[in-house]
C-alpha cells in the first residue's frame, strides 16, 4: 500500500515536552512515519502506510493529547434503496480522516464523525455527490481553524479576568503593606489576620478549582503517568504554595514557629500570571496564521452557473467538473477552469504578484479567486475542491507550517528532559535550604522551590521554531514565494551555490530562429523546410522556433516519418526519401559527419551567445541553425544581487561550452556545466555539491525534475511543469526570477529569527534557574519571588512570539523589474543567411 499524508489536529499541547511526546506516541503506531508535531498550531502531521486510523487517536488518547474529532451531518438525496446506502457510506468512509459514517435512508442524512485536518465538510459532501447523490453539509459549519483560534482567545481573556478579580483582593490584603504605610496595622485592626487569612484561603481556593482547574486536570495525570509537562510544573508550585499556607492557617502546630506565614498570594498571582501569559500567547498565535486566513479570504463562496439553461448562484462547494460558470464584470472569479466565451482582462495579482491584468480569451484558463475586469466571462470548471491552484497553495503553505525544522531538534531533545530535570532541580533547592539555609529554612525552602518549578516552563522552547516557521512561510506565500517543505527554509540559509537551468530561467524559453547557414550545395529554403518538417513533432521550445520560421517563410513542409527522438543528442527522420538528422555538434561526431565546412558560422553563433543546431541530410553536413532565446530581463540583477550575499551562482545547460559561456559571461555566471544531457544534471549538481557545498538549483522544465529532487533545495519557477513543482521545495508562483532572491532572504530572515528565539528561550532558562533557587541569596541577600517567577515565564513566551511575528513586516529584497526593461543583446534577432 501506498503511502498518505495524514494531517490532524491534537489537543492539550500545553508546552514542547507535550508535542514530543505525543510525537513519540504516533511514532509508536505501527504503519506511521515521519510525524511532525506543531506546538504553535497543534497540528500533527505524518505518512501512514496502512495505519488504521482508530489506532492513531487511541495512541494520542492514551498518551492524553486526542486528536480533534468532529461530527457533520450532511444532507444527501437520491438514495432509493439499502444498496444506495452502503455506496455512501463505502464513498464516506474512503475519504481520509472519517472514523465513522452512518447513513439513515428515511430522514435521507449521513452522519459522519471525522477528524478535522485530515478532511473537511466540502471535501465529505463532494465524495457523496461525485459518487451520484447529491449530499451537502445540513447545518452551517464555520467550525474553522479562525473561529477556534478566536474561540481560545476569548477563552483564555474569560479566564484570566476571572482570576485576575479573585486574586486583586488576595494581593491587596497581603501585599499592600508593602506599598501603603499602616495597612497590615489596619488589616489588624478590622478584620484581623486570622480572617484576612481566611478570605485569602477561600480566594485562592477558587482560583485554583475554577479558572486553575486546566494546570491540575492536565498536570497531574501526566505526572502520575511519570512524564511530567508544563502543567505538572505549575500544579506543583502552585500546590505546594497552598498546602503550606494551609498548614500554617488551620494547624500551625505542625510547622516551627518561625515558618507560619502564608503563601496564598503567590498561588494565585502563579495562575492568573500564567493565565494572561496564556492569552497573549493565543492572541499572538492567532496573527501567527494570519496570512492562511488571509489566502482563504481570497476564495469565493458562491458562482453563477448555468444548469438546464438557467443560471443560477450556487455555493462553490457544489460545483463539479465541467460546470459552466458565468462571471460578471468586476466579480471574482470562482473556481478554475477554461474560457469558452467572452474577452476580458483579469487581475491575478493575488497569484503571480503582477499588478497588470492579463488580457483572457476563449481557450485561456483563470484562476479562483482572481477578479474579472470589465468584460464577461463564461468558462468551463476544470478543477475544484482541493484540486484548484489557490486550494493547492493553501494546503503547501499549510504543511510548511507544520514541518519541522533540523534546528529544531536540539530543542526537542533538551525538551525532552527538561521538565523531569527542573522537577529534580527543585527538590535539590529545598534540601538545600533545609540543611544549609538560614532560618526560617522552611520558608525559604518552599520560596526557592516553588520558584524553580514556575520560572522553568519550556513553552519558549517548544515556541521558538514553529511560530517563526509560520509567520515566515507565510509571508513568503505574500510575496509569491511557495515553501512546500518546511525544512526548504534552513537548506536554503545553507546554500553555497545556486545553479539555474538555462532555457525558460534564466532566458524566455521562447527562442526564435535567427540565422541559417547551409553547406556542401544546399539550398536554404528546401532545407530548411525539410529541417521543419521534422521539428514540427517535436514539442521542445527549439523546434517549435524552426517550425514556426519555416511557415512564417510560406514554405510547404512535407511529411516527416520514421521519426525518432534521440535522447540528449535530437531527432532523425525520413522526408521525401532523405534521411535527416538534426542535432548538437556531439550527434555530427557521434555519427562521424564533418563539420568544418561550418566552424567559423559556429564560432559566430557561440560568440553571440545563440544556440547551435546541427542538420545532416542523407550522411552529409547540410546546415547550421542558430537559435537566440532572449534573457529575461531580470537575469543579470537576480545573479548580481546572490554574489551580494555571498553566493556562488552556477549555470547548467545542453548548449555547447562556447555558448554556455557566452551567456555567463553575459550575466556574470562563476561556473559553467556545458554540454548536460538531461539525465546529467544530477551529476552535475553533485559536483556542484563536492566543489562548493550545499546546492540550490532552480528550474522550470520537465527534464529538470531529477535535478531538483537531488538538490539540496530546489527551486521550481511557477510558469514551469506541474512536474518540475512537484519535485521543487520552493515554487516560485508568478515565475519571475526576482523570487529567488526574495526565498533567499526570507530564508535567511526566518533562520535569523529561529536562531535569536532558541537563543533567548535557552538563556532565560540557563540564567534564571540559579537565580530562582536562591543563587544570589549569599552575594546579595535577594530570592526571586514565585509571583516575579510567574511573570517572567509568562513574559518569556510572550517575546518569542513577539519576535516571530516580527517577520511579518519582511519586505521583497528584490522587487520585480519593469517588464519594459530592452533585452540583451544575446535576444536580438538577426537576419537568415545562406
Amino acid at each position: 500500500m501506498a503511502q498518505d499524508k495524514l494531517r490532524i489536529e491534537v489537543q492539550n499541547l500545553s508546552c514542547a515536552g507535550c508535542a514530543g511526546r505525543a510525537e513519540r506516541a504516533l511514532q509508536a503506531v505501527p504503519g506511521v512515519s515521519d510525524v511532525s508535531i506543531n506546538f504553535a498550531t497543534g497540528t500533527a502531521q505524518m505518512q501512514i502506510d496502512g495505519a488504521d486510523l482508530h489506532d492513531i487517536t487511541n495512541a494520542l488518547q492514551a498518551a492524553n493529547y486526542p486528536a480533534r474529532e468532529a461530527t457533520l451531518t450532511l444532507a444527501v438525496s437520491g438514495m432509493t434503496c439499502a444498496s444506495c446506502v452502503g455506496r455512501v457510506e463505502d464513498a464516506l468512509r474512503a475519504r481520509p480522516g472519517v472514523l465513522e459514517a452512518s447513513v439513515n435512508l428515511a430522514t435521507e442524512q449521513a452522519q459522519v464523525r471525522y477528524l478535522p485536518g485530515a478532511t473537511d465538510p466540502t471535501e465529505l459532501a463532494r465524495a457523496v455527490t461525485e459518487t451520484g447523490y447529491p449530499a451537502r453539509p445540513a447545518e452551517d459549519l464555520s467550525d474553522d481553524q479562525a473561529t477556534r483560534r478566536a474561540a481560545e482567545i476569548t477563552h483564555a481573556r474569560r479566564l484570566t479576568l476571572v482570576a485576575g478579580l479573585l486574586t486583586l483582593p488576595v494581593f491587596i490584603l497581603e501585599m499592600g503593606g508593602h506599598v501603603i504605610p499602616g495597612f497590615h496595622a489596619l488589616v489588624h485592626q478590622t478584620i484581623g489576620h486570622q480572617s484576612s487569612w481566611m478570605i485569602q484561603f477561600t480566594l485562592t481556593t477558587l482560583v485554583l478549582v475554577w479558572p486553575g482547574r486546566g494546570f491540575f486536570t492536565r498536570g497531574v495525570p501526566a505526572l502520575l503517568k511519570g512524564a511530567p509537562d508544563m502543567n505538572s510544573l505549575v500544579a506543583l508550585g502552585t500546590s505546594a504554595a497552598w498546602g503550606f499556607s494551609t498548614i500554617a492557617l488551620f494547624a500551625p502546630g505542625l510547622l516551627p514557629s518561625g515558618a507560619r506565614a502564608v503563601y496564598f498570594e503567590a498561588a494565585a498571582v502563579i495562575v492568573t500570571l500564567i493565565l494572561l501569559g496564556r492569552w497573549l500567547e493565543a492572541r499572538a498565535k492567532g496573527r501567527t496564521g494570519a496570512a492562511i486566513q488571509k489566502l482563504i479570504g481570497l476564495q469565493a463562496h458562491t458562482a453563477r452557473v448555468e444548469r438546464k439553461g438557467k443560471v443560477t448562484e450556487v455555493a462553490i462547494d457544489t460545483l463539479g467538473v465541467g460546470d459552466i460558470v458565468h462571471v460578471r464584470p468586476g466579480e471574482k472569479i470562482a473556481i478554475d477552469g477554461e474560457i469558452t466565451s467572452g474577452h476580458s482582462h483579469v487581475d491575478e495579482s493575488m497569484i503571480s504578484g503582477e499588478p497588470i491584468p492579463v488580457g483572457k480569451a476563449p481557450g485561456d484558463s483563470v484562476i479562483g479567486g482572481t477578479i474579472n475586469g470589465e468584460g464577461a466571462l463564461i468558462f468551463r470548471a476544470t478543477k475544484v475542491g482541493r484540486d484548484t491552484m489557490l486550494s493547492q497553495i493553501i494546503s503547501m503553505v499549510e504543511e510548511a507550517q507544520g514541518a519541522k525544522l533540523p534546528i529544531q531538534s536540539l530543542a526537542d531533545r533538551v525538551v525532552r528532559i527538561f521538565v523531569p530535570a527542573v522537577i529534580a532541580v527543585a527538590l535539590t533547592t529545598i534540601a538545600a535550604w533545609l540543611f544549609f539555609g538560614p532560618d526560617p529554612a522552611l520558608t525559604f525552602a518552599l520560596v526557592a522551590g516553588v520558584s524553580v518549578l514556575i520560572i522553568a516552563c519550556p513553552c519558549a522552547m517548544g515556541l521558538a521554531t514553529p511560530t517563526s516557521i509560520m509567520v515566515g512561510t507565510g509571508r513568503a506565500a505574500e510575496l509569491g514565494v511557495l515553501f512546500r517543505k518546511g525544512d526548504a527554509l534552513q537548506k536554503l540559509d545553507e546554500a553555497k551555490v545556486v545553479a539555474f537551468d538555462k532555457t525558460g530561467t534564466l532566458t524566455e524559453g521562447r527562442p526564435r530562429l535567427t540565422r541559417i547557414d547551409t553547406a556542401n550545395g544546399h539550398e536554404r529554403d528546401a532545407t530548411l523546410a525539410l529541417i521543419a518538417a521534422v521539428e514540427s513533432q517535436s514539442e521542445h521550445p527549439i523546434a517549435r522556433s524552426i517550425e514556426q520560421a519555416a511557415r512564417d517563410r510560406g514554405l510547404t513542409l512535407p511529411q516527416a516519418r520514421q521519426v525518432k527522438a534521440i535522447t540528449g543528442f535530437g531527432l532523425s527522420a525520413n522526408v521525401d526519401g532523405h534521411d535527416v538528422l538534426i542535432g548538437a555538434e556531439r550527434l555530427m561526431r557521434r555519427e562521424g559527419i564533418d563539420t568544418t565546412p561550418l566552424a567559423t558560422a559556429l564560432a559566430r553563433i557561440a560568440a553571440d551567445g545563440q544556440t547551435p543546431v546541427f542538420a545532416a541530410i542523407d550522411g552529409r553536413l547540410a546546415a547550421l541553425l542558430a537559435v537566440a532565446d532572449p534573457v529575461k530581463p531580470t537575469s543579470r540583477a537576480v545573479i548580481d544581487s546572490l554574489h551580494a550575499s555571498g553566493l556562488k551562482v552556477a549555470m547548467i545547460t545542453g548548449d555547447t561550452q562556447a555558448t554556455a559561456q557566452a551567456i555567463a559571461a553575459e550575466l556574470g555566471i562563476d561556473h559553467v556545466e556545458a554540454e548536460t544531457l538531461p539525465d546529467g544534471k544530477v551529476a552535475a549538481i553533485d559536483t556542484l555539491r563536492a566543489r562548493f557545498g550545499s546546492v540550490a538549483f532552480v528550474g522550470d522544465g520537465i527534464n529538470d525534475a531529477p535535478a531538483l529532487a537531488a538538490a539540496d533545495t530546489g527551486i521550481a519557477v511557477g510558469s514551469g511543469t506541474d512536474v518540475a513543482i512537484e519535485a521543487a521545495d520552493i515554487v516560485l508562483i508568478s515565475g519571475d526570477l526576482s523570487g529567488v532572491v526574495n526565498a533567499l532572504h526570507l530564508s535567511r530572515a526566518t533562520m535569523r529569527n529561529i536562531r535569536q528565539n532558541l537563543f533567548w528561550a535557552f538563556a532565560y532558562n540557563t540564567a534564571l534557574i540559579p537565580v530562582a533557587a536562591g543563587a544570589l541569596y549569599p552575594v546579595a541577600g535577594l530570592m526571586l519571588s514565585p509571583m516575579l517567577a510567574a511573570g517572567a515565564m509568562a513574559l518569556s513566551s510572550v517575546f518569542v512570539l513577539s519576535n516571530a511575528l516580527r517577520l511579518r513586516r519582511v519586505g521583497a529584497a528584490m522587487d520585480r523589474p519593469d517588464a519594459s526593461h530592452p533585452p540583451t543583446p544575446s535576444a536580438q534577432p538577426m537576419p537568415l543567411h545562406q
